[in-house]
């Protein structure tokens, strides 16, 4: 039997963020994903996580678990993808180190992925994003600091996490304002930023002080902006700007959706799904296609370019009612 844990710990700490590149999010979201499952396996085997040995991880084992954590714990068949897709990486990994598992990884690796729906993306309306960016007071460092965080997550469609994880470094003002960001993958792209955005960075550049965090952005402690807390400010101004946007008003609004609707902006002005993939960072075309199913102007544009059918056209007259009774009368209905 071959302990687990020397092996997990060279995936987490070796092959995802050196070998793989991966981004911190994603070691963060493997390692829970085997928090569970050890927690699962040792509760199965009567032994403590740290005793457990991979040929005891077999598919009947997997199976279970995801349907423990799809039943107990509520989770969706999208995050019951997500959990299988990282066991799934550790036995490749594994087959290299312990050949002699060959046989249990291609089990596990058989077990296949739920459906799932893929329901339309949501984003805003520019109306809706000016009502956001005009809420943080302006006359304070606070909401100089929150404008600049909102408007340059909204203009250059970052992920939270690019957005918090942005060097003081990666900003260029002079001579054409842009952003340098690392994405998924450790895939860089340089975004430049309209004059207004650009502006909005440079007011809280000259109010941020000499923090010693590397980050473009810092909070009250002077330490890095964390997800957390940009998320708490979005709502926080989301309620604000709702006082005066009522079509905000029961909208699911997040960091992501600010993303969507940076993307969704540059379809509809562009009609071409590259840019958004080059704006976005996206890997795949394929990930952008979600926006061509959101756009409804596409689907406009489709039907009117159709000719319909032409159709006999004909007339009807409702019956009068006493008529109608009378003649229910004389041809009543038998069995």
């Amino acid at each position: 039997m071959t302990p687990i844990a020397p092996h997990i710990t060279a995936f987490l700490q070796e092959r995802l963020p050196i070998q793989r590149g991966a981004s911190p999010n994603t070691c963060e979201s493997y390692a829970y994903t085997f928090q569970l499952l050890f927690e699962f396996a040792s509760a199965r085997f009567k032994v403590t996580p740290s005793k457990l040995c991979i040929e005891q991880i077999d598919s009947i084992l997997v199976m279970d678990f995801l349907a423990h954590i799809e039943s107990k714990r509520g989770n969706s068949p999208r995050t019951r993808n997500a959990r299988l897709a990282a066991i799934k990486s550790f036995m490749r990994y594994v087959e290299h180190r312990l050949p002699s598992v060959l046989e249990q990884s291609l089990r596990i690796l058989a077990i296949p992925s739920k459906k799932t729906d893929k329901p339309l993306i949501g984003y805003l309306s520019v109306s809706e994003i000016q009502a956001i960016l005009n809420a943080p007071d302006v006359k304070t460092r606070a909401g100089i600091r929150d404008r600049a965080m909102l408007h340059l997550c909204f203009a250059a469609g970052l992920r939270v996490s690019e957005l918090t994880g942005l060097l003081l470094s990666s900003v260029i003002l002079q001579p054409t304002p842009a952003v340098r960001i690392m994405g998924k993958g450790r895939r860089e792209r340089s975004l430049p930023l309209w004059k207004q955005t650009a502006a909005d960075i440079r007011a809280w550049l000259a109010v941020r002080g000499d923090v010693p965090s590397p980050e473009l952005f810092v909070n009250a402690r002077g330490e890095a902006m964390s997800r957390v807390g940009f998320t708490y400010l979005l709502r926080k101004y989301a309620e604000i700007a709702m006082k005066s946007c009522s079509s905000l008003v029961g909208k699911q609004i997040s960091p992501h959706v600010l993303r969507h609707s940076c993307a969704m902006m540059i379809y509809q002005a562009t009609g071409d799904l590259r840019k958004v993939a080059l704006w976005l960072g996206h890997a795949h075309m394929q990930t952008s296609e979600i926006y061509l199913r959101a756009d409804p102007m596409e689907k406009i544009d489709a039907i009117e370019a159709v000719p319909p059918p032409s159709l006999k056209r004909g007339r009807f007259s409702v019956p009068d009612k006493l008529i109608a009774s009378l003649r229910e009368t004389n041809n009543p209905i038998t069995s």
